[in-house]
């Protein structure tokens, strides 16, 4: 059942996916596609991939922590402890964790009428000819700041890189270390997390890895580039992570059995918030009754290549995590993301 929904997202037009599921059965995992074009190896199951956005509960992760330990107010302006960076004092450190600061996504913003306003290159031929650029936190927040808000602090939602990267400099101001040496010691180091890497100027995936691709258009050609060099610290503690399905289930199970933070806290992290059931640093889905009721998650997807599933219930017995790759496929993956990603959900998490 698992493989025939994992064969499926090649068939939509991947190049590979990794899946790992643990349950009341056991273990299963599992992969289809290839490993890099023009082979016929499949993707390694116990490969490392560019995990994105999952970076981003990893980093709520440790700021809860904080929290925990009386070093920082919830609802406290996040100003007082960064006081050189000229921030908006009605921004907490709520509002960062469930991304309703307001504050401009230094990797480009969105607006409903159809405008875009650019940032740091997260995708086509800027992206594939700077993806081996390192920046420092400061220099990507100090970017954001430069740029309008898209709206006063707490009055609305919108998804933005920048309020996790600030939420490093957070950490490493309040928590006595670095943000790679604080996820280490509190998360990684604990959990036994090997295979997963949070902080620093990385450009190479250690072995075994599938490879990932990005499709781009270069004047009046399209071109195809292996991506599977790129740096990790473009999204610091907002998209910079490198990962394995073990670390991450790893991770989250241990999240939501309440290993890593107390039962109050774990509570307000998984409180939906916005459009779309944001919680503070995870996502909130109802699947329905039939279909598995709750589950958590926070996907991530690198910015070319590669992208990551993270899902849980919520006691953590059961998790879903997978690993894929883009190829040369003419796709749009907005389009057939959601339908595959759907039916590989709820074929994990329906209750039988």
């Amino acid at each position: 059942m698992y493989q025939k929904a994992v064969e499926a997202f090649v068939d939509a037009g991947f190049a590979g996916l990794q899946m790992r599921v643990h349950d009341e059965h056991g273990e299963w995992i599992g992969s289809a596609g290839v490993r890099e074009l023009g082979a016929t190896a499949p993707p390694p199951v116990d490969g490392r991939f560019w995990a994105g956005s999952v970076a981003k509960t990893f980093t709520a992760t440790v700021v809860l922590q904080l929290v925990a330990e009386g070093k920082l107010d919830l609802d406290g302006p996040v100003a007082g402890h960064l006081a050189g960076l000229g921030l908006d004092d009605r921004i907490t450190v709520r509002m960062l964790l469930r991304h309703t600061s307001g504050l401009f996504n230094y990797t480009g913003e969105y607006y409903a009428d159809g405008t875009f306003a650019p940032g740091i290159p997260a995708t086509g031929k800027e992206w594939v000819d700077a993806r081996l650029i390192g920046y420092p936190a400061e220099e990507l927040v100090r970017l954001a700041l430069s740029k309008p808000a898209r709206f006063d602090p707490g009055t609305d939602w919108s998804y933005s890189n920048t309020n996790y990267t600030l939420a490093a400099l957070l950490i490493e101001q309040v928590g006595g270390g670095s943000y790679g040496e604080q996820t280490h010691r509190r998360i990684l180091r604990p959990l036994g997390l090997r295979d997963t890497e949070l902080a620093g100027d990385i450009t190479d995936l250690p072995e075994p890895y599938a490879h990932g691709y990005h499709r781009y258009q270069d004047g009046d050609e399209w071109k195809v580039a292996d991506v599977s060099r790129q740096n990790l610290a473009m999204m610091p503690a907002a998209g910079g992570a490198i990962s394995t399905t073990r670390d991450l289930h790893l991770f989250f199970s241990a999240l939501n059995r309440g290993e890593l933070l107390p039962a109050p806290l774990l509570a307000e992290m998984r409180e939906p918030h916005g459009p779309i059931d944001y919680g503070l640093g995870l996502f909130v889905q109802d699947l329905g009754p039939e279909h598995g009721g709750i589950v958590y998650h926070h996907n991530g997807g690198a910015p070319g290549g590669y992208g990551a599933l993270m899902y849980s219930t919520p006691d953590g017995s059961r998790t879903l995590t997978a690993g894929l790759t883009m190829g040369d496929a003419v796709i749009n993956p907005a389009e057939v993301f959601p339908a595959a990603l759907d039916t590989l959900v709820r074929a994990v998490f329906a209750r039988n």
